[in-house]
C-alpha cells in the first residue's frame, strides 16, 4: 500500500509548494518512508562513498537522495541565511536547491564533489531573490532592527552590532561567490582547508588564496570600526 500526502507531513518530508507528494516517495510504504526519514541509524548507508550515493540517486533512489540531504542541507542551509539573512527566505532557497537536484538527477556526476554543485544552484537562487525589491526591504528593515540591543554599555553594544552588520553586509555584497563560500566554509562551519578544497573541488593553496583574499577585502571595507 502505497504512502499518503497525511504521512508525508509527519515524517517532515513534505514540499509544501508541490501541493502533493513528492516523486521520490510516492511509491513507498508507510514502513519504508519512517526509514527513511531516520537519521544515522543504517551502518551500511554511513559506509557508502559520496560517489556511490550520487550514482545511486541518479538511479532514482530516495534513500541515497536523503542521505545527501542530511549530509549537506545544514551547511548550505547556514550558508544561505548566512547572506540572506532571513531564516524563512533561506528555507526556501535551500528546499528549492535540492528539488533541482532530485528533478535533475539524471545530470549528476558521481566523480564531481556535490557541495560546488548544490553552492551554484542556491547562488543562482540566491540572486533571483535579491532581484525583488520586496525582499531587500526586509533585509533592511531587519538589519536596522538588528542594530538596537540591551547591553550593559550602550555604546559598546551598538558599535559591536555594528561591527557585526558591517561584516555581514562586506561578505554578501563585496566578497565574490567563490571567496565567499570558501571564506564561509573558513570561518562559519570551521572547516579544515584541506576539507573544504575536498568539497569543492579545488586545491589546499587555491583555498587558502581565496581566504587571503576574503581578509584583505574585510580589512579595507572595515578599517573605520577597527
Amino acid at each position: 500500500m502505497g504512502i499518503t500526502l497525511s504521512q508525508v507531513k509527519l515524517m517532515g518530508l513534505y514540499d509544501d509548494r508541490l501541493q502533493t507528494i513528492p516523486p521520490a516517495f510516492a511509491h513507498c510504504t508507510c514502513r519504508s518512508l519512517f526509514l527513511l526519514s531516520m537519521r544515522g541509524t543504517d551502518k551500511h548507508r554511513m559506509q557508502e562513498s559520496e560517489s556511490q550515493l550520487i550514482e545511486r540517486t541518479r538511479g532514482g533512489s530516495p534513500e541515497a537522495f536523503r542521505v545527501l540531504f542530511e549530509k549537506y542541507q545544514p551547511i548550505l542551509f547556514r550558508s544561505v541565511v548566512y547572506t540572506l539573512q532571513n531564516v524563512d527566505t533561506a528555507h526556501d532557497v535551500v528546499q528549492e536547491t535540492f528539488v533541482r537536484v532530485w528533478n535533475h538527477r539524471s545530470s549528476l556526476q558521481p566523480h564531481l564533489p556535490l557541495l560546488g554543485y548544490l553552492f551554484r544552484i542556491s547562488r543562482n537562487l540566491v540572486l533571483d531573490h535579491l532581484k525583488h525589491d520586496a525582499v531587500q526591504k526586509k533585509l533592511e528593515a531587519e538589519t536596522a532592527t538588528a542594530m538596537y540591543g540591551s547591553k550593559d554599555d550602550p555604546a559598546d553594544s551598538l558599535h559591536a552590532s555594528m561591527l557585526e552588520e558591517k561584516v555581514a553586509e562586506v561578505i554578501r555584497t563585496k566578497l565574490p561567490p567563490k571567496c565567499r563560500e570558501v571564506f564561509l566554509l573558513s570561518r562559519v562551519e570551521e572547516m579544515p582547508n584541506a576539507e573544504i578544497g575536498r568539497q569543492l573541488g579545488i586545491s589546499v593553496k587555491t583555498v587558502e588564496n581565496q581566504i587571503t583574499r576574503g581578509l584583505r577585502i574585510l580589512r579595507r571595507h572595515l578599517r573605520q570600526y577597527l
